[in-house]
């Protein structure tokens, strides 16, 4: 069963509570995994037999999450099978993720990612990344460093072998150091997407000074929110008064925004033809 994006919403996507374990190597499945029944596992010679499968799914397991299960979406006519953990915010798909991909899904006239670098702040557990991915960008999917295992399986699992370009999953900590781990010399996009990542309130100041360095002339940001708490609104004019700024859709309590660096305007006006 594969859920439309369309009808995609939080409460219309499923969740499996039979998996156990984590995805193993789609090419590697057999027959003999362990199934349970009542929570009583079959017999133990059967779970010997499966004891080596078993090691091998290790190599796909989350640094430090425990298992929560998988969720199961449908994008880009494909089906997109997302590993989730309960152990940080950041292993789980929020709404404002949803409404993003069915935003950029439904929109690619108006956004084509196509051969476009993309840049994803706070991936989680990488579900816009593998969208943006499907919908033909190169896309650098980035988090704090305990969650780069899971969002790294979940890439590469629902892209291997339907994309043009292999997703990069890569630690990203927002603030000052990023001038040092991301040099504008080296690296620039032309897309910077972002959904649901204003809930950890006690950053939000590097996470606006890490929208505004990667957010430079040629390249627009598409930040996905849903407002929680009061700081969200301040955030909120923070973003305004940073970059121009426009109101692309609301999707229930779900705004999506656009915004391109200031500098462009100004760059306009002393280079007309450049």
């Amino acid at each position: 069963m594969c859920v439309p994006s369309a009808l995609v919403t939080p409460s219309a996507r499923y969740h499996d509570t039979s998996y156990k374990e984590e995805e193993e190597d789609e090419d590697e499945k057999d027959d003999s995994e362990t199934t349970v029944i009542d929570g009583e596992e079959e017999s133990d010679d059967k779970a010997k037999e499966t004891e080596p499968q078993q090691q091998k799914k290790q190599a796909w397991a989350p640094t430090t999450y425990s298992t929560f299960g998988k969720e199961v979406f449908c994008y880009v006519g494909e089906e997109i099978s997302i590993l989730e953990a309960l152990d940080s915010y950041g292993a789980v798909i929020w709404p404002a993720a949803l409404a993003l991909c069915h935003y950029l899904e439904t929109n690619v006239e108006q956004l084509n990612l196509v051969d476009k670098a993309v840049l994803e702040l706070g991936a989680g557990p990488g579900l816009v990344s593998i969208v943006a991915t499907l919908l033909g960008a190169w896309v650098t999917a980035t988090d704090l460093p305990e969650i780069i295992g899971n969002l790294r399986a979940n890439l590469l699992r629902n892209t291997r072998g339907r994309c043009r370009y292999t997703p990069q999953a890569a630690a990203l900590s927002w603030g000052p150091d990023v001038e040092r781990t991301y040099p504008r010399t080296v690296y620039r996009y032309d897309y910077v997407l972002a959904a649901d990542v204003v809930y950890h309130h006690d950053y939000l100041e590097e996470l606006l000074f890490t929208m505004r360095y990667f957010c430079r002339p040629g390249t627009t940001l598409i930040w996905a929110n849903k407002v929680r708490f009061p700081t969200d609104l301040v955030f909120t004019e923070d973003f305004k008064n940073t970059f121009n700024t426009t109101l692309l859709a609301e999707m229930g309590e779900v705004k999506i925004f656009m915004a391109t660096c200031r500098e462009t305007e100004e760059h306009l006006k002393h280079h007309p033809a450049g």
